[in-house]
């Protein structure tokens, strides 16, 4: 007797996001395409076409995706051409981990080879380590090798990103001198060939430091030389960074099932909020003292992002309309304040006494919604 059966057929993964490297796929192609321009040895575009790639093309419909000065990404692709490594510096938020992204898609077409620091980041997820079944089994051999992204990086000629660098502890970070200058990793377990990996052509490292853990785990003097340094700033103009957040927030609520793009007005109060606290919100005298700006919180363009995106995300699942300014106030405190009771206070300040001096409908209601900030 024929039984029925259902079959399942399987449906593409969502991913929440999606490395540069697919998200911009068909912008790559259409570079490596057309690119005609002299390529560094082991690159997959030019300097001039991974340029404008990271910064945009609008006549070759290639989108802008950084927003800062050409020339700083001029120097770091230079940077990269060369043997010495790329340490990007600067307040958290300001798109490090974004440009390093963008980078390593460019150059190598792979932004995944990456290693992200901290306390617990070990030499072993940095290199290589060891399939401990098969160790036991047969022995050391390169069946029983497995390779951290900075091995596969060097096997196969790619940029390899090293995110929050002075979160590791001082001897993982020197575990990068041989490799950043012999451009070579040795493995004493193996012997013959197999025991010493040479990098290939393209191999370099981006990595990522912020201002604020300056001191934790200061780099040594050795492994500050095998880098060139490059300071990435705050976006400079309100204009730009309006721009910047409302095309990202519109991203993210899309593909959070949000059928209406954010309100503007909604997003020029939130985002002139972040711009005052991050000067110093409570300078009565308009000389930007930063009496009052948050301690334990940087109000930068990315978590401006963030809380339009949450802002968008309360006003459509609860109310089914665009967020407003009511909801800036509600998603405020988790960003600007934290788990700090004195930041949560000057938040408290710019509401009852900054913003009253503001004009515009919006900045009425964000005065008038004061009373929603969480306790």
């Amino acid at each position: 007797m024929e039984q029925n059966r259902s079959v399942r057929v399987a449906e593409p993964v969502a991913v929440q996001r999606p490395p540069a490297e697919v998200r911009y796929a068909r912008e790559l192609e259409a570079l490596r395409a057309d690119d005609r321009d002299p390529r560094p040895p082991g690159w997959e575009l030019s300097l001039r076409a991974a340029r404008r790639f990271v910064t945009g093309d609008e006549d070759a419909g290639i989108s802008r995706k950084f927003v800062g000065n050409p020339s700083l990404v001029d120097r770091a692709l230079v940077t990269l051409a060369t043997s010495r490594g790329l340490m990007l510096v600067g307040e958290p938020g300001t798109a490090k981990s974004l440009l390093s992204e963008l980078i390593a898609a460019a150059v190598s077409g792979v932004s995944t080879l990456t290693v992200q620091g901290g306390a617990a980041t070990t030499e072993d997820q940095i290199k290589y380590g060891w399939n401990y079944a098969l160790l036991v089994a047969e022995g050391p051999s390169t069946r029983s090798l497995v390779p951290a992204p900075m091995l596969r990086g060097m096997s196969e000629g790619r940029i390899v990103r090293f995110e929050e660098i002075t979160r590791c502890p001082l001897e993982v970070q020197d575990s990068l001198l041989s490799l950043l200058s012999e451009r070579v990793v040795a493995i004493p377990e193996l012997t013959g060939p197999d025991g010493m990996v040479f990098a290939r052509q393209g191999f370099n490292v981006i990595a990522t430091a912020n201002t604020r853990d300056r001191g934790v785990n200061e780099m040594s003097a050795a492994l500050k030389r095998r880098f060139n340094f490059e300071t990435v700033f705050p976006i400079p103009d309100l204009d730009t960074e309006l721009a910047l957040v409302e095309a990202e927030a519109a991203t993210l609520l899309r593909r959070s099932g949000v059928e209406p793009p954010p309100d503007r007005d909604v997003l020029e109060v939130l985002v002139g909020t972040f711009r005052e606290l991050r000067a110093g919100a409570g300078a009565k005298d308009g000389s930007g003292a930063n009496t009052e700006r948050p301690a334990s919180a940087v109000m930068s363009t990315a978590e401006a992002v963030s809380v339009a995106h949450a802002v968008g995300v309360r006003g459509w699942f609860l109310r089914g309309e665009p967020g407003s300014a009511a909801d800036v106030v509600a998603c405020l405190a988790g960003t600007a304040a934290k788990d700090s009771p004195e930041d949560m206070a000057r938040l408290r300040r710019f509401l009852e006494q900054r913003v009253p001096r503001r004009r515009g409908p919006q900045w009425q209601a964000l005065y008038d919604a004061r009373h929603l900030l969480a306790d």
